[in-house]
């Protein structure tokens, strides 16, 4: 009986056993089948991705960009604007002049750009300014260039980096500007601040545009812009036939000329002839002007506008690119000068402050008028 028993108990106790064992073994392998399914269901991410630039170069880069330099004109204010100047390691070699009030972003990052190597001479028409063998060192992800087509695939064949053009024309933020920011956005991830950016831009835009929409030309005070800069300082002939600034708030622009679209030489004879309501003149190319004053003191005299003492700054707002916050800026104040009554609420301090935190998020209206950029009357000749 007790044989009978035992023999019970170790038959129990085995089949218990075998059927844990089993259990065990099921588990074992449903794990390790469900382990492989998800590996099946997620495939490791690319390593790269394809970005097309502003000339229609398609351009492999990292899927993940974490390190970028900018070269060339308009490329690291865009950066700023962005908001990932963090992402540098390089900059450009014009920085060692020292704080430079005509590029926006140039008083907020110098000092952060002075501690970075440089790679590349900064500024430029388009050009290849990049120095290949320093921008190998530092290596980064992405090298973002103002340049025309066959310079950035020439820097790109250098280094072996891939090389994403974001070229745009200067001017108060046409097509091509959002086209250049969109493209940089793409590249380092910033499109949310992009187009906080952009949508920005065009309530001012509309801002501007509605204020004078209607009113006809017959009741515009007539203006000219002089001394502008434009490649180089200028004296008082230097204007545009279709000027950004005006073109936003509806001006009547005396120099427009049918078929001229930007930059041109005007002449004395036609100056007079057009005898503006309201001059504006660059306040950096003062000097230039006052020397002309000196010599031919008598065309000036004969002005309307000098003789009315309605003479304006409007600081030059293209370096190396535009710099949109001061040409926004420009139009406003232009605005309430040739506005006075549609722009009586602007308050130009104030506005510029806003327009610039919301570009550089800071407010350095002050470092504009102390580097010359200032706003207000002006006396020829002084």
């Amino acid at each position: 009986m007790k044989i009978k028993k035992l023999v019970l108990i170790l038959t129990v106790f085995f089949t218990v056993f075998i059927i844990a064992a089993c259990g065990n073994n099921v588990a074992y392998n449903k794990a390790a089948t469900d382990e492989a399914a998800a590996d099946e269901a997620t495939p490791n991410e690319p390593a790269t991705r394809i970005v097309t630039d502003v000339w229609g170069r398609q351009v492999e880069i990292p899927m993940n960009v974490e390190s970028i330099i900018t070269l060339g004109s308009g490329a690291p204010r865009l950066a700023a604007y962005l908001d990932v100047m963090h992402m540098l390691v390089g900059s450009e070699a014009y920085i060692e002049q020292g704080v430079n009030v005509l590029r926006d972003y140039n008083p907020v990052h110098h000092a952060m750009l002075m501690t970075l190597p440089f790679v590349g001479a900064g500024g430029g028409a388009g050009n290849n300014n990049g120095f290949p063998e320093e921008i190998v060192v530092v290596a980064p992800d992405v090298i973002i260039a103002g340049f025309d087509l066959e310079p950035a695939d020439e820097l790109q064949a250098q280094t072996g980096i891939p090389v994403i053009s974001v070229r745009h024309i200067t001017g108060l933020a046409d097509e091509s500007f959002y086209a250049a920011m969109r493209v940089f956005a793409e590249v380092v991830g910033a499109q949310e601040r992009a187009e906080r950016v952009l949508s920005y831009i065009d309530s001012l835009k509309e801002d501007l545009r509605s204020r004078t929409a209607g009113i006809p030309d017959s009741e515009k005070l007539r203006a000219y812009a002089g001394a502008v800069t434009w490649n180089g300082r200028r004296g008082i002939l230097g204007t545009y036939s279709v000027f950004g600034i005006f073109e936003a708030i509806g001006a009547y622009n005396v120099a427009y000329t049918p078929g001229v679209d930007g930059f041109f030489e005007s002449c004395h004879e036609s100056i007079i002839m057009w005898n503006p309501d309201v001059i504006f003149l660059d306040p950096g190319n003062m000097d230039l002007v006052n020397d002309e004053y000196r010599i031919n003191p008598g065309f000036f005299s004969s002005l309307r506008a000098v003789q009315e003492g309605r003479v304006y700054t409007l600081p030059s707002f293209n370096n190396a690119g535009t710099n949109i916050t001061y040409a926004l800026i420009n139009a406003y104040f232009a605005g309430t000068v040739l506005f006075p009554e549609q722009f009586a609420d602007v308050y130009i301090a104030e506005k510029a402050e806003e327009i610039l935190t919301e570009f550089l998020g800071t407010n350095t209206f002050g470092i504009m008028a102390d580097g010359g950029l200032f706003f207000g009357n002006i006396t020829i000749g002084e």
